[in-house]
């Protein structure tokens, strides 16, 4: 092996060894780090118990907002039902019942304007039959 690859792997061992082993310190300010990580634990525990808090109220909110919407659909439905039940009645109160529907009505009042047709065109022509022809 050469002498200047091993050299050099010796040389970088010994000052990469004790650079490892020391914490670098921000001016002597330096907080443990347990009492750091503490008053993180315990910010975000705020903040949890902060974003709960907030959920809470909108979720209260939106099942107030749908209450609302629901109550005023309720209430349509109410007004549609109650004057449904009271076609209901008035149809069961008529004494006669429809003879036709309403397509079947205007088939037959179709049905009489063409027969009153014919009957005129039959009148208008006299009842006398003439030899119509065509001339050339």
């Amino acid at each position: 092996m050469r002498k200047g690859p091993l050299c050099l792997l010796w040389v970088s061992l010994a000052f990469g060894a004790p650079a490892h082993g020391e914490e670098s310190t921000d001016g002597g300010h330096s907080t443990p780090l347990s009492l750091s990580a503490g008053s993180q634990i315990n910010e975000l525990q705020q903040r949890l118990k902060n974003s709960e808090r907030m959920r809470e109220e909108l979720t209260q909110q939106l099942q107030n907002a749908n209450g609302e919407r629901e109550s005023v659909l309720v209430g349509r439905l109410r007004q549609e039902n109650q004057r449904l039940k009271l076609q209901l009645k008035e149809a069961q109160a008529s004494p006669l019942p429809r003879l036709l529907t309403d397509q079947q009505q205007w088939f037959v009042i179709g049905a009489g304007v063409a027969l009153l047709a014919l009957l005129c065109g039959i009148f208008a022509s006299g009842g006398r039959r003439q030899r119509r022809q065509w001339l050339n």
